[in-house]
């Protein structure tokens, strides 16, 4: 049958219009894979292709709140092996077992693994010299890997603290955990290509993915007061051989801590060395002890702001004892102080006085200030552990419970809950929140990411009432029981704490823990430091005697450190014996060697120079020191 031209025409065009449509489903299945799906079938293969060599990033450093370093990063290379590419497993475990001082067996298991690539676990992070061996060798299939550990160059300093990190760089305690995330940053890789037998693909250029660095974090740490109280708790420890030593320091206007240390201590780069109970307890923030007569720095707060006593005019008979629902409850001094101002009652530390302000503020009044100064709850400082202390339940106070309290016992509190309080009592009565981190700050740019302000809780007396507290603390060291806090020139309050351990509902015979919490200067404070010394042995135990000399040794060298002038009206301190009046020293510069024999004495002269004029002299006039102390003085021909 013959065809039509006509059919055979539609026939071409369809057939045509078939191939036409075929073509064009092809070339934008083609184009859409080129353009559109290109990229990540590229990315599958390549990822089929390729071999990782993990570079860590650089973790954040921990800085002082000047810049200086307290945990940084040392370079540690790593060693990884691509099995598929050992030529000749049996020589090259041989070797990599040699230089890294592991057994061959365990080399030839790692370097025929079943896997893309492994981690040598004796190969992480060893030293330079390894590395260089390492590669020296030529081993095929083996390679270094960037990676670093951390480093903290002062060691045991400020170790609590700081805490430290893992094998893998992670946080494991203290500050190296709470910021554990913002220091970590995000791992890199150099990435080669390798085909299905591992080996190499040369004509595709590897790949590199930059690690970013963690943020560097600011602390509000001071590392010039720092090293004073570290340097003044290792002469303490080594003086007493205590069972713990405890130590804050605080700028009460902010809550920025300065200073924060305890005893014992580690390295953080070797706390496998040390138990964990030492380094797994920051005690500032997470021990909890009766405060003793700290405390009463609290109650003498809020008898003042309730108007319950006028320290002048008020006084008060203490005969040792006081009996309250039938128990007698004695003071420290046997036989009691007799009669006394309340100003003197706070001077003595005398238990009873101060039942008698607690019994003046009734438990309603006297809890409420408890729980207002923050006690009985975390300060929410930025540091793991903290406790909460332990308080009565006000239902089950009674006139014992409440008088024990007014004077520091039968209840429990931390030594950061206490260094808030007593900054809140002489701030002008606001009472802040603690805090440790200062700012967080990108590595690169220096941009501040985080930053950390003064939070206030709240207001818990007037600046009235706080400016009497002041005054009654700065006595306290002049002429009460905090005297071995004296500074001569520096305005030092505080108050001394003397309390009995307790174990099963019982206290220990013979074991206290002794504590002194002083500020300076007394009419502006800029610091608060509280030292806490738990069983100090071979000596008298008393907060007076043991803990209020290392707070005033802490003050003068901090508050010189810091800038603070030194005060001209300051209270004069009362001289106990066996202790001297201090002398005065006068303006020697400009007289001469005979005048000076009428000048000098109970001093000794350390001369220097030629002539027989002084024309300086060192301490500087006006300075008092102690009899017999040893002056220099420089001579010369003068003018």
């Amino acid at each position: 049958m013959r065809v039509s031209n006509v059919t055979v025409r539609k026939r071409l065009l369809l057939a045509l219009f078939v191939g036409i449509l075929t073509f064009l489903v092809i070339d934008v299945r083609l184009g859409y894979v080129q353009f559109v799906l290109g990229d990540m079938l590229t990315d599958r293969a390549k990822g089929l292709w390729s071999r990782n060599i993990p570079f860590e990033p650089e973790r954040g450093q921990i800085v002082d709140r000047n810049g200086i370093p307290l945990a940084t990063n040392i370079s540690a290379p790593t060693v990884y092996v691509i099995p598929k590419q050992v030529k000749n497993p049996a020589e090259t475990a041989e070797k990599l077992a040699s230089v890294l001082n592991m057994p061959k067996d365990k080399a030839y298991r790692d370097i025929t693994k079943k896997a893309s690539s492994v981690r040598i676990k004796e190969g992480r992070k060893i030293s330079h010299e390894k590395a260089k061996e390492i590669r020296a060798l030529g081993l095929k299939g083996i390679y270094i890997g960037e990676d670093s550990k951390r480093h903290y160059p002062n060691k045991s300093y400020l170790s609590h603290v700081l805490g430290f990190t893992g094998v893998d760089n992670q946080g494991l305690m203290g500050l190296e955990q709470y910021y554990d995330k913002e220091l970590s940053g995000e791992r890199g890789a150099v990435k080669f290509y390798a085909n299905a037998k591992g080996e190499r693909m040369n004509e595709m250029a590897d790949d590199y993915e930059h690690p970013i660095n963690g943020l560097d974090l600011k602390l509000t740490i001071d590392s010039k007061i720092q090293t004073i109280v570290e340097r003044e708790l290792d002469i303490a420890e080594a003086k007493y051989n205590p069972d713990g030593i405890v130590a804050i320091a605080m700028n009460p206007n902010n809550g920025e801590i300065l200073a924060m240390s305890s005893r014992p201590t580690f390295d953080p780069a070797n706390f496998r060395n040390v138990p964990q109970e030492v380094y797994n307890r920051n005690l500032p923030v997470w021990s909890t002890y009766e405060p003793g007569s700290t405390f009463k720095i609290i109650t003498l707060a809020a008898a003042l702001n309730e108007g319950k006593v006028d320290l002048e005019k008020d006084h008060f008979h203490d005969s040792g004892s006081v009996q309250v629902a039938g128990a007698r409850l004695k003071c420290w001094k046997r036989g009691g102080h007799g009669s006394q101002t309340m100003l003197e009652v706070v001077q003595n530390s005398c238990n009873p006085g101060f039942v008698e302000l607690g019994e003046r503020l009734g438990k309603e009044k006297l809890f409420k200030y408890i729980k207002d100064f923050g006690f009985g709850q975390k300060t929410g400082i930025d540091l793991q552990g903290e406790g909460t202390g332990i308080l009565f339940n006000i239902n089950r106070v009674g006139p014992v419970e409440q008088a024990t309290t007014a004077f520091g016992q039968g209840v429990s509190v931390t030594p950061i809950q206490q260094v808030a309080a007593v900054s809140a009592a002489i701030n002008g009565g606001i009472l802040y929140k603690p805090f440790i981190a200062k700012e967080l700050v990108d590595p690169i740019t220096k941009e501040v990411v985080m930053r950390n302000s003064p939070e206030e809780k709240r207001k818990v007396i007037s600046e009235k009432t706080s400016k009497e507290i002041r005054h009654a603390l700065e006595s306290v060291v002049a002429q009460g029981t905090g005297g071995n806090a004296f500074v001569d020139q520096y305005r030092i309050g505080g108050k001394t704490g003397t309390a009995q351990k307790a174990q099963n509902g019982r206290y220990l015979e013979n074991n206290f823990i002794v504590s002194f919490i002083g500020f300076a200067p007394a009419d502006d404070p800029q610091i608060v430091v509280y030292v806490a010394v738990d069983n100090p042995k071979g000596v008298t135990a008393f907060g007076g005697t043991i803990s209020a000399p290392i707070v005033g040794n802490i003050m003068k060298d901090g508050l010189s450190v810091m800038g603070v002038k030194p005060r001209t009206d300051q209270i004069e301190k009362k001289i106990k014996w066996p202790n001297t009046p201090l002398i005065k020293l006068p303006d020697f510069v400009g007289l001469s060697k005979s005048e000076l024999q009428e000048q000098i004495i109970n001093l000794r002269i350390d001369a220097s120079g030629e002539g027989d004029i002084v024309v300086r002299q060192s301490p500087e006039a006006g300075t008092k020191v102690k009899e017999d102390s040893k002056i220099r003085l420089y001579f010369g021909k003068g003018d």
